[in-house]
């Protein structure tokens, strides 16, 4: 009598190796010096240029930083 094969056990997620860049490449590309005198519209195009060039998608028209950079005053 025929009898399909089992199904394979699924692989927990920390086997899977890591797809997205690291904390600290991200930091590298979010304070790089050279983009510091840049228009924050020519910022953020720099930014989509570096993850692009590390194989990330980072879409600048629809992410708001702006609000996480507001100053608190004491």
């Amino acid at each position: 009598m025929w009898q399909p094969e089992p199904e394979p056990d699924p692989v927990p997620a920390w086997f899977k190796p890591w797809r997205t860049p690291s904390a600290e490449t991200v930091r590298e590309i979010f304070h790089a010096e050279e983009a510091q005198d840049l228009t924050p519209d020519q910022r953020e195009r720099w930014r989509a240029a570096a993850f692009s060039e590390i194989g990330v998608e980072y879409d600048f028209d629809t992410i708001n930083i702006t609000a996480v950079r507001r100053k608190v005053s004491a």
